[in-house]
């Protein structure tokens, strides 16, 4: 992980599907897990919604508050 990817998960909108334009610091829990089951994309999308993913399983969502 890098500083700056906690700055780009609020800043950064979903390019598709069901959350597609919502943020990815703001993407529900469910839809994280989903992805951790059935791969994430590549590249830095996938990247991404990795560590929200692990920022969200281990309720540490807050860590963003500031950045917003």
């Amino acid at each position: 992980m890098h500083p700056e990817d906690l700055q780009t998960l609020v800043r950064m909108k979903m390019p598709y599907g069901k959350y597609a334009g919502r943020l990815i610091a703001d993407l529900p829990g469910p839809y994280l897990a989903w992805f951790a089951r059935e791969g994430f994309p590549a590249g830095e999308l996938g990247r991404l919604l990795q560590l929200m993913h692990e920022i969200d399983h281990n309720g540490l969502s807050e860590l963003l508050d500031p950045l917003r």
